[in-house]
């Protein structure tokens, strides 16, 4: 397999162009709000936890973005866009006693996977069990 780096190539621009009249907070809202801020079945380590719930309200910030094209016998088949997101509390609409010492709201990270339709084909969660805005049942 090739690896081919485009650090400084024009396709990032178009990427930010193609995702510029998408609604990027109103998805990840939307996603959000569909598992009503859980989730069923979440490793982490070696432990696995029946649920984790996000203690509201939490935001989430684009940090990463991609495309991809999913290719067999050398012709591509579909295509897809990575979104990944850092999922954080939101500190202006929480209690005082629920901030944690070093102010961290960090929660985790939401890596969603889109068909060419915007629809979400894969989800990967990583969550900060320890953090005070989640509550893992296990």
């Amino acid at each position: 397999m090739n690896a081919v780096t485009l650090t400084n190539h024009q396709i990032w621009d178009e990427l930010a162009q193609l995702l510029a009249p998408i609604a990027l907070n109103h998805l990840i809202e939307k996603h959000l709000q569909s598992c009503n801020y859980k989730i069923r079945g979440y490793w982490d380590s070696n432990k696995f936890y029946e649920e984790i719930a996000f203690i509201h309200p939490i935001y989430a910030e684009l940090i990463g973005r991609s495309l991809g094209t999913n290719i067999i016998n050398n012709h591509p088949t579909s295509h897809w866009i990575k979104l990944k997101f850092l999922l954080k509390a939101d500190l202006s609409a929480v209690e005082n006693n629920l901030v944690s010492d070093d102010g961290d709201d960090e929660i985790g990270e939401l890596t969603l996977i889109l068909d060419a339709n915007l629809k979400v084909i894969d989800e990967n969660w990583l969550i900060d069990i320890e953090s005070p805005f989640v509550v893992a049942k296990i």
